[in-house]
């Protein structure tokens, strides 16, 4: 079934186009080097959407990678100032998921998209992950809030 998603991702729907266009803006963002810490995030964006059926988008914090705290707080500075622009790339998604939803073939690609819509708004330090990686992810933290709860 996840290949058919990616499938019909790609060929319908030019999920490839959407893929290319934020792996380039990362690039270009990389590039400038001073909005590097966004660059990077949307670079792993645009992975992302290469084989959104298949993979998912975690912050860093959740894979326990450490980082340089003066890196940590210089991507807060840029998070920030990338914050607007984030809010129209997630207003446009979320048009593009409200129009898709209109086919039964495009809900599935709806779905994507809407669960994309945190990593538009906030792509700062998210890594492009497995969908088995998440899954483990959030059944250990389940498990550490069960045994929280249980005493």
């Amino acid at each position: 079934m996840r290949t058919l998603g990616n499938v019909l991702w790609h060929i319908p729907f030019l999920g490839f186009l959407t893929a290319a266009f934020y792996w380039l803006l990362g690039l270009l963002l990389t590039l400038l080097v001073v909005t590097a810490p966004l660059g990077l995030g949307l670079m792993e964006f645009g992975k992302f959407l290469l084989a959104p059926f298949g993979n998912e988008m975690v912050s860093k914090a959740s894979l326990n990678v450490k980082q340089n705290p003066v890196w940590e707080a210089y991507s807060t500075i840029v998070m920030i100032l990338y914050l607007p622009f984030g809010v129209v790339f997630v207003i446009l998604n979320a048009i593009q998921v409200f129009a898709l939803c209109f086919s039964i073939v495009g809900i599935p690609v709806a779905l994507v998209i809407a669960k994309s819509l945190g990593t538009v708004l906030n792509p700062v330090n998210k890594v492009c992950v497995p969908s088995a990686v998440a899954e483990e992810m959030a059944r250990r933290n389940a498990s550490a809030a069960l045994d929280r709860r249980a005493g």
